[in-house]
């Protein structure tokens, strides 16, 4: 299995059916590769603020479209202004690439 990826480069990839979980020194170096996204348990999340509800639901239903793409997809938790995006792989009880590949792409979503 390839962790080692260049920043940047998780964009690029795609989910893959039947992966495996990562060990945790993968996790930590893929979380580097991540802007403010946390670790908890078996799971990353990152929480999205913006400027009103309208900005909330374009932001759900582009990480639903990606979601799609990919065929995986996250936990939603949504406010009027926040949404907590959180990723695991239920299949492995735990976290695999697909999940940093999937958040990649979310925070390709907006300007850093």
């Amino acid at each position: 299995m390839n962790t080692t990826f260049k920043p940047g480069n998780l964009t690029t990839l795609q989910c893959k059916p039947r992966t495996t979980a990562l060990q945790q020194e993968q996790i930590t170096s893929l979380l580097q590769q991540l802007s403010q996204w946390s670790q908890l348990g078996q799971a990353i999340h990152k929480q999205f603020a913006f400027k009103d509800f309208y900005q909330t639901m374009s932001f759900v239903n582009a990480v639903a479209w990606i979601s799609n793409q990919q065929d995986h997809h996250p936990e939603l938790c949504v406010g009027y202004n926040t949404c907590k995006v959180e990723y695991s792989t239920h299949s492995v009880s735990g976290l695999t690439e697909n999940d940093f590949i999937c958040a990649a792409k979310v925070d390709a979503l907006l300007p850093a």
